[in-house]
């Protein structure tokens, strides 16, 4: 598919030793941190025979040229809004140019390096390569470092250089300076009182919320609950264009038979043998025969229980990665590859963005804006600790998770119910903040600025005013009603919104494909300005979650518009499809 002079490279490489002299040539820094992240050790040098797989990651010839398009044909005032591009379109903004693929091919074949392209358009490729040739060539020094929590080991390095002609060419080299991405999966402990073991299952009432979800104090979550809060549809989609990616992780299978009990239970209106598809990638194993985790399960049985009719694909990515961030670049890589992607994708899962470089989380990002620009949305749930980043913890200053930040994905937080339904609140798990890499894009100048003058001088210090805001929106996110080894199981976190808006874009898409009109593709310029109103505005509630060291805890608080607890606030599908020109 790349037309890459790569076998140049492997040819050179054939029947030479490691111990050839490696070619001097005038070197500079090119990344570095000041120390390792908060939670890793310094145990020792790594041994100078260890082989590491170091993926290069080459400039991509024209990324400025791509975000310009993903921003017009996203802007529903452009008249180019929603024509997307082709995959191949795509690949020939990001492909590397000539004379940068010919300057890395020439460094590594000096090296007697062999190269192989491991994304889509040759803008990543892989070598193999010994700790010891590899200090030399970089001129820096691996080492051993060890995560407290999991004691898991690993061999990464402070900072890097590389010659001064390829500055110009190589974007950067990884895992060097980016520590492995420690993702977890976004569910917390309960906010409000347990379920009974056992929900009745009930039909859509529209005159008491209490006879559809339950008394407040126990938020019992189901389909039907969610389909009468927000106004979700009940009616069959028939799009064959249509669908929904959920991106599964950390072995968390979702199981056939435990759908079938929950579609019984919560959707006896359809078919209780729907099921979804799976996909695996990276040595991932689609297990039935064992206990599905609970995120699995959720994240599918709230895409294929509420987007009745869309077609769900489960992708998992098994413990096989070689992209240095658990899977997430390979999964990106692999919905690039298909001619025709699901047009929505959805992941429950997020990490601490001070873990990996700016210039692997820009990469990162730029690979969902070429999804974007492919009309793709994709919607991250915005992590479970509040300010504090993947969980409750000590902090300094506020951190946000990521890819959350990145300005391409649309971020979802999550709400709990207070004093009656009528009165939703913001949760205090509930991820959000203001990146520490990515600028604040346009599209939410003017509602983040809105809130940073009301918000004055509190927190001042403890993040970053001029950073992307995040979540986007928000939705209900307590006590969901889960089926998990065939048994009733409440789930809690922002991973039980982030599939229900990830449902409600997919029905729309579906309505919007069958008048022939474009799928909404990238969501935030829209959601930002027609849909602006297309929400209920969610106004009471906090996110704090930073413990300080006087022991008080800090964080944000939810009010008037968008707020970086619940975003703009909760789906009205209604107006959201109004908001589409449905």
């Amino acid at each position: 598919m790349v037309s890459f002079l790569w076998a140049v490279v492997a040819a050179s490489a054939l029947g030479v030793a490691w111990g050839n002299p490696l070619a001097r040539r005038t070197l500079q820094l090119h990344e570095a941190r000041a120390a390792a992240p908060s939670g890793y050790t310094l145990i020792s040098s790594a041994s100078p025979d260890t082989v590491l797989n170091l993926r290069v990651a080459l400039v991509q010839s024209n990324i400025d040229g791509l975000l310009d398009t993903l921003y017009d044909v996203s802007d529903p005032e452009s008249p180019n809004y929603g024509e997307y591009l082709t995959k191949e379109e795509v690949e020939a903004y990001v492909k590397p140019t000539q004379d940068s693929v010919e300057a890395v091919n020439a460094w590594l074949g000096d090296n007697n390096l062999t190269a192989t392209p491991v994304s889509p358009s040759g803008d990543w490729v892989e070598v193999n390569i010994p700790v010891s040739k590899a200090n030399e060539l970089l001129d820096t020094d691996f080492s051993v470092f060890r995560h407290e929590v999991t004691g898991t080991q690993t061999i990464r390095a402070l900072q890097y250089s590389i010659p001064v002609d390829l500055a110009e060419h190589v974007d950067l080299i990884h895992p060097i300076t980016s520590f492995p991405v420690q993702i977890v999966n976004n569910t917390a402990p309960a906010f409000v009182a347990a379920a009974s073991p056992h929900i009745p299952a009930v039909t859509r009432d529209t005159s008491n919320v209490t006879a559809v979800c339950g008394p407040y104090n126990r938020s019992n979550i189901t389909v039907a609950c969610l389909q009468y809060l927000y106004g979700i549809p009940t009616t069959t989609a028939t799009n064959p264009d249509n669908g929904i990616v959920v991106a599964g992780y950390v072995e968390q299978y979702a199981n056939a038979n435990d759908l079938k009990i929950f579609l019984e239970q919560y959707r006896p209106d359809i078919n209780p043998s729907t099921t979804f598809a799976t996909e695996t990638i990276d040595g991932g194993s689609n297990l039935q025969n064992v206990t599905a985790g609970s995120e699995g399960n959720l994240d599918i049985q709230y895409t294929v229980g509420l987007a009745t009719g869309v077609p769900v694909t489960y992708l998992l990515a098994g413990n096989d990665t070689h992209d240095g961030l658990s899977g997430y670049l390979d999964t990106v890589n692999y919905v690039l590859n298909q001619a025709s992607p699901p047009p929505v994708m959805t992941t429950s899962y997020s990490a601490n963005e001070d873990v990996i470089s700016e210039k692997l989380a820009y990469n990162l990002c730029n690979a969902y804006a070429q999804l974007g620009a492919r009309g793709v949305s994709i919607l991250f749930s915005s992590g479970d600790g509040g300010v504090s980043g993947t969980g409750y913890q000590d902090c300094t200053t506020f951190v946000p998770t990521f890819p959350n930040t990145c300005p391409y994905v649309t971020s979802v937080g999550a709400t709990g119910a207070d004093i009656n339904w009528a009165d939703q609140q913001g949760v205090p798990f509930s991820g959000g903040g203001f990146s520490n890499y990515f600028p604040m894009p346009t599209y939410q100048s003017s509602a983040v600025s809105a809130y940073l003058k009301q918000l004055g001088s509190n927190d001042t210090g403890l993040y970053n005013a001029s950073g992307r805001g995040f979540p986007d929106v928000s939705g209900f996110g307590v006590d969901f009603a889960t089926v998990v080894g065939g048994a009733y199981a409440p789930t809690t976190g922002t991973s039980c919104s982030t599939p229900m808006w990830a449902s409600v874009i997919a029905l729309l898409n579906d309505e919007l494909l069958n008048v022939g009109k474009p799928v909404l593709g990238f969501l935030n310029p829209w959601l930002y300005s027609k849909a602006a109103g297309a929400v209920t505005d969610i106004v009471k509630g906090n996110n704090k979650q930073c413990l300080e060291s006087d022991g008080s805890v800090a964080g944000f608080v939810a009010t008037t518009g968008w707020d970086p607890v619940t975003g703009l606030g909760t789906p009205l599908y209604d107006k959201l499809r109004a908001a589409a020109g449905l």
